[in-house]
């Protein structure tokens, strides 16, 4: 658990998110800090992948402030934050045409300015991490869904990020696959990686996180430690949901 009396290192005040006249985000506050884990959930346009994609600027919010380490976003802070926000989606994003090794070394080498032997050194530090290093050489379409997923979670690394967000990164796996991804995860989230992930692995979020928050059209109806969360609920909606999860 991260300390009580830092500063955090993602800040959200009061953020509010339109899609033309629907509000896919409604005067939302969050705060997390280095080192915490935190996990997202709620039913499907509940708004929580609009969350995690404000904070690293995919999308831009109209109210409200957004602050990652330090750094007030804007389109005029968009380096600053890429650089330091890494993300991993469901349906991995991994270029096609290009084997794992150059898909990890693509970002070092333009974005960081790494040569071509300190990228590949860094991207086979982090296949071992996620341990597919055998992989390497193979292009995406050669492997597994949970294999590429572990490839995005690595080139996610290759960046070396403080904070990485995730937006379901097992819902697009068959089931004997979401284990070896979140296997990876949880040991991410061990290393001390400052981590949100909108899942709906109730399991995970048990095991690696210290916050829970449940989200519904748009708002946080819920948040706090999961201990508390899920033995005792608060709302209506969030028993609602769990019963739903945990009992399908």
């Amino acid at each position: 658990m991260p300390d009580a009396d830092t500063a955090p290192l993602i800040s959200m005040q009061g953020v509010s998110k339109f899609f033309d006249e629907f509000q896919a985000l409604k005067d939302v506050s969050l705060c997390v800090k280095e080192g915490e884990r935190v996990v997202v959930c709620g039913p499907s346009g509940s708004g929580k992948s609009t969350l995690i994609r404000c904070i690293n600027r995919l999308e831009a919010h109209e109210a409200g402030d957004i602050v990652v380490d330090g750094v007030t976003l804007s389109d005029k802070t968009l380096d600053h934050i890429r650089g330091t926000v890494g993300m991993v989606f469901q349906q991995f994003n991994l270029f096609p045409h290009l084997t794992v090794l150059e898909n990890l070394t693509l970002g070092p080498r333009r974005a960081l300015g790494l040569s071509e032997e300190e990228a590949e050194a860094r991207a086979m530090l982090y296949l071992e991490r996620v341990r597919i290093p055998d992989q390497a050489n193979k292009l995406p379409r050669q492997l597994s869904g949970g294999q590429q997923q572990r490839v995005a979670i690595a080139r996610s690394l290759c960046m070396e990020p403080r904070i990485l967000l995730f937006d379901e990164p097992t819902s697009a796996l068959d089931p004997e696959m979401i284990a070896e991804v979140l296997d990876v995860m949880v040991e991410l989230a061990r290393s001390g990686m400052t981590m949100i992930v909108v899942t709906h692995e109730m399991g995970f979020a048990r095991k690696v996180a210290d916050t829970m928050v449940f989200m519904d059209k748009g708002e946080i109806v819920e948040i706090g430690p999961p201990e508390q969360v899920f033995k005792a609920p608060k709302s209506a909606r969030f028993a609602t949901f769990l019963n739903q999860i945990l009992n399908h």
